[in-house]
């Protein structure tokens, strides 16, 4: 072997190496079963037919017709909010909390947290906190970070808040695809335990255009119900009685 293949062969090495680093770091941080960054749930046990639908940030115009949905159906959901999005519509806050669902924290303004630094990190949390705290006279014991991008400090906020970091099972990717194939995307992949994350805003837009996640939601929910499925909020699904 002579002295440029030797040469190669360590560079290659070292590559495959910083592209393992790589791969473990982002798991870390986006991995829905990672727990680097502080405790996470992402599913329930098997076992029991139930599955917990989620809705992320929120509240914008689009959350009235999913309330009224589900409301036709009579099963809960888990909607996580973006502080920002509730001091704009703290009645729609409000109109969650007046049916069977359940409200979890998303942040303030719905920032990426990758690289940022522990205080800010919990000044996004606290205040998001606060804001649905006043908003609806309850305090969030979940919470989604924007993007599920978790990061050094996370741990901490979490203790700090106590908090608990949800996950999903399956994600309908319904701010880009068509309300078919969100549906099917959704109804494919659910199983028991699932937490399925679909989004009722577009971050903090003021009117964001959520009408392909409104008509995914009508087939959705009665398609599920019909394969048995009993929906609960998180809290319910991850710790039944």
């Amino acid at each position: 072997m002579g002295p440029g293949e030797g040469r190669n062969r360590l560079i290659a090495r070292s590559l495959l190496l910083t592209g393992a680093a790589a791969a473990g770091m982002a798991w870390a941080v986006r991995g829905r079963s990672s727990t680097v960054f502080g405790p996470s749930v992402w599913r329930a046990k098997p076992g029991r037919k139930a599955i917990a639908l989620t809705f992320d940030d929120g509240p914008s115009p689009a959350t009235l017709p999913i309330l009224d949905i589900l409301a036709t159906y009579k099963v809960p959901a888990t909607f996580f909010q973006c502080g920002e999005n509730v001091l704009r519509a703290p009645e729609l806050s409000q109109a969650v909390c007046a049916g069977p669902h359940e409200i979890g924290n998303h942040s303030q303004t719905h920032p990426n947290f990758a690289l940022r630094r522990p205080p800010y990190i919990v000044g996004e949390f606290l205040r998001a906190q606060s804001v649905i705290a006043e908003a609806t006279s309850i305090t969030p014991v979940l919470l989604r970070p924007p993007f599920g991008v978790r990061w050094f400090g996370f741990r901490e906020m979490q203790e700090r808040l106590n908090l608990m970091c949800v996950m999903w099972s399956v994600i309908g990717l319904d701010w880009k695809l068509a309300a078919p194939r969100i549906a099917e995307r959704v109804l494919s992949r659910v199983r028991e335990g699932a937490i399925v994350c679909l989004h009722d805003g577009r971050g903090t837009l003021k009117d964001p255009d959520a009408r392909t996640t409104i008509e995914a939601v009508r087939k959705i929910v009665p398609s599920l119900l019909e394969k048995g499925y009993h929906f609960e909020t998180v809290s319910q699904l991850v710790c039944p009685t």
